[in-house]
């Protein structure tokens, strides 16, 4: 048996676990330190996403497996495996193999601070290394997490730079002001640092963005990873819809008086409209398994990776992103059509997918990862690299 049926079984088992109470855990909107002490429990922030192409895509699997069932904690997972990926994207590959060590020993749950048009937090340098002050807005995780990535600006010489911390030093307040439609338990609430103290060995290494530096390909790779993680949770999010739905209409639902049959699962008509639903978001499941291969392919390039190379990358990134926004924002609101009005109960929390996704997809407009697609398809021309692209 190959090590990524382990993690994929070991997924299985926390998605039954979290789609029991799911509704009621939604509705009761608390911190989601119960879900990351189950992650922890689970085994599967161990994975190591990034030894190579089979860990890749296996942790692309299971972020997917995991927001089939809950969305807001496939997003937590999904963001843990993104931090501990873009620590091996710096020049300090001995930091990274120890904050990953220690990860596996310690059981790590890992969040960022890192908002890319949020630029609020500013670092004095002093003897040995930084004092961090300012406020982001949105840290997806971070008040459950065990260590941060986060990102600030130097204010001597307004350099930015990217470094590691333990999410419970002193300092660091965590608002827990999210209260939002959907995504309920990312606790993706801002954060406030007041003179936190930073050693430079945590220091992972400045952003440069200039072309000419040969770091800035390499290392602009972490935004199509953030790009690639949203994608795959709303697939995952329009497979759970469609199997609860499934269940529901097997179990409950009512074939139309006018359709001639007695069994809803019977009905043409219904039989289409999954038919169609399911087509498309296995569509998209495939577009962004090829956007994950694609990205792999850049990372693994290392410093050979090429304009070329990483703009193609983009482009199928931005490609699933497309796909996947349309396919989840469609099947969590079409479900409704096929398993009635008797299934709008609270006691069944069908909404809650289409919640999600609706806030998900806000993330950043999906019109731009569009006109990205269509700009490079029409003229050759790559995307812009950007925090988001």
């Amino acid at each position: 048996m190959s090590p990524g049926l382990d993690w994929l079984a070991a997924a299985e088992e926390l998605a039954d676990k979290l789609r029991a109470d799911a509704s009621a855990r939604d509705r009761a909107a608390q911190p989601p330190t119960q879900e990351v002490d189950w992650l922890r429990q689970s085994g599967l922030l161990a994975l190591p996403a990034w030894a190579g192409v089979d860990e890749w895509v296996t942790a692309n699997s299971i972020t997917r497996i995991v927001a089939s069932a809950d969305a807001s904690v496939g997003h937590l997972l999904g963001y843990h495996y993104l931090q501990l990926w873009r620590t091996g994207l710096f020049d300090r590959p001995e930091l990274a193999d120890r904050l990953r060590r220690d990860t596996v020993e310690h059981g790590w749950f890992w969040a960022g601070v890192s908002n890319p048009l949020d630029a609020a937090l500013r670092l004095t340098p002093t003897g040995d290394g930084f004092l961090v002050d300012g406020r982001k807005t949105f840290a997806t995780g971070a008040s459950v997490a065990d260590r941060l990535v986060v990102s600030g600006t130097r204010i001597d010489d307004g350099e930015k730079l990217t470094f590691v911390v333990d999410a419970a030093t002193p300092g660091i307040t965590y608002l827990n002001d999210w209260d939002n439609l959907g995504q309920r338990l990312t606790a993706s609430g801002g954060v406030v640092f007041e003179s936190v103290p930073v050693a430079a060995a945590d220091v992972l290494g400045d952003q440069p963005e200039s072309l000419d530096d040969p770091r800035t390909l390499r290392l602009s790779l972490a935004a199509l990873g953030f790009q690639l993680a949203l994608a795959q949770i709303y697939v995952g999010t329009a497979e759970g819809a469609l199997a609860e739905a499934a269940e529901f209409t097997r179990r409950r639902g009512r074939a139309w008086f006018l359709s001639g049959v007695e069994r809803a699962v019977e009905d043409p008509y219904i039989l289409a409209g999954y038919g169609e639903l399911v087509s498309t978001t296995e569509a998209a499941k495939l577009v962004a398994d090829q956007a994950a291969l694609g990205l792999h392919a850049a990372f693994a390039a290392g410093s050979d990776l090429t304009e070329q190379q990483r703009g193609q990358a983009a482009v199928t990134v931005s490609a699933a992103k497309v796909v996947a926004t349309r396919v989840v924002n469609e099947t969590t609101s079409k479900i409704f059509e096929f398993i009635g009005a008797r299934a709008t109960a609270n006691e069944f929390g069908f909404d809650r997918f289409w919640r999600n996704a609706r806030t998900l997809t806000l993330h950043d407009p999906v019109v731009y990862k569009a006109r990205e697609v269509g700009e490079y398809f029409l003229t050759g021309v790559r995307p812009q690299i950007t925090g988001y692209s």
